[in-house]
Parts: structure tokens; C-alpha cells; sequence
């Protein structure tokens, strides 16, 4: 019976990652294929990809950012949609783009009296805009969740990370399961 559930449990480690990510992926294929409704399985997904790469090209243009500065600040304007827009913009431009944020990994040592650390990633190493000089902006994500905290910290308190970004958000978000 013992080595029964071993093996369960064994399989069920191996196909729910697996049955997870593929019905996540179909779902967000169906949902594509639902909003444009050509009856052509995944179709959806191939317009979406074109459609955002013809916006991106455009959008890049010279003669269109003069417009994109012109609507982004009449969003800004607007009293509930500029809280909206701007969160999700800086959101995602944190996570991908030019700008990234999370591209400085540290770890940290959260009390002087103890060896506990905790890692992280520095999104402003100056504060002098809020009169705080000693200090840096560090973002904690929480594992296995969409979250985090964000804490100033002491400046002689960070220890720079030599490793990439994706690997240490990786790691915390994995709860230090993934490999660093």
C-alpha cells in the first residue's frame, strides 16, 4: 500500500505541472480564439501575436509617439483611469521593455542582531527625492504568490547579487525549491 501511494504521488508530481501549464495555455488560446470567432483552432493566438507586433512597429514610429504622449497624458488626467493606467504601465514596465526594475538582485540582512537574510531586488538606489540618503528601495516578492513588500533598507545592510534576474525572481518565487 506504502509503495501505491508512493507512486501516486510520484505521478501526480509528474502530470500536474505538466496538465496545469497545458490547460492554462488552451484556455488563454480559447479565450484569443473566442474574441476574434473564425472557427480556425489557435487562429486567435496567431492574429493576437501579429496584431501586437503591427502595433509595437507603429507604435515605434517617430510619427506616432507624439500621439501616444498626447493620450498618455490625458489618462493621467482622468481621476480613477489614471490610477489604473498607471499601475498596470509601470507593472509591466518593470517586467519587460527598456525600463525592467527587477534587474539588481540583493540580499539582505534584515536586523543588525541576526544572520537572517532575505532576497530581493533594488528598484531605486537614490531616495535623496524624499530626503532619505542612506537608504535604498528594495522590492521583496513573495514565494509562490503574485505579491511582494516593498521595505527601505540601509544602504550598508545590501549585499549585491553577482547572478541574473530571472534566475534570483526565480528562486523566490519557487520558494527556494528552483535551483539559484
Amino acid at each position: 500500500m506504502k509503495r501505491f501511494i508512493r507512486y501516486f504521488i510520484n505521478g501526480l508530481l509528474i502530470i500536474a505541472p505538466i496538465a496545469i501549464t497545458v490547460f492554462i495555455v488552451v484556455g488563454i488560446i480559447d479565450w484569443l480564439d473566442s474574441m476574434f470567432d473564425l472557427g480556425v483552432p489557435g487562429l486567435g493566438l496567431l492574429l493576437m501575436v501579429v496584431l501586437l507586433t503591427v502595433v509595437g512597429f507603429i507604435g515605434s514610429s517617430f510619427f506616432v509617439k507624439p500621439f501616444l504622449v498626447a493620450t498618455e497624458r490625458i489618462l493621467h488626467k482622468v481621476p480613477l483611469i489614471s490610477i489604473i493606467y498607471s499601475s498596470i504601465k509601470d507593472l509591466f514596465d518593470a517586467f519587460v521593455g527598456d525600463n525592467q526594475k527587477f534587474n539588481q538582485p540583493v540580499m539582505v540582512k534584515m536586523t543588525e542582531d541576526t544572520e537572517n537574510h532575505k532576497l530581493g531586488f533594488v528598484t531605486q538606489d537614490s531616495l535623496q527625492s524624499i530626503n532619505i540618503e542612506d537608504k535604498v528601495a528594495v522590492y521583496f516578492p513573495h514565494s509562490y504568490n503574485f505579491s511582494g513588500e516593498l521595505f527601505l533598507v540601509p544602504k550598508r545592510n545590501i549585499v549585491y547579487l553577482d547572478a541574473p534576474s530571472s534566475e534570483v525572481m526565480k528562486f523566490i518565487v519557487s520558494g527556494g525549491v528552483s535551483k539559484l
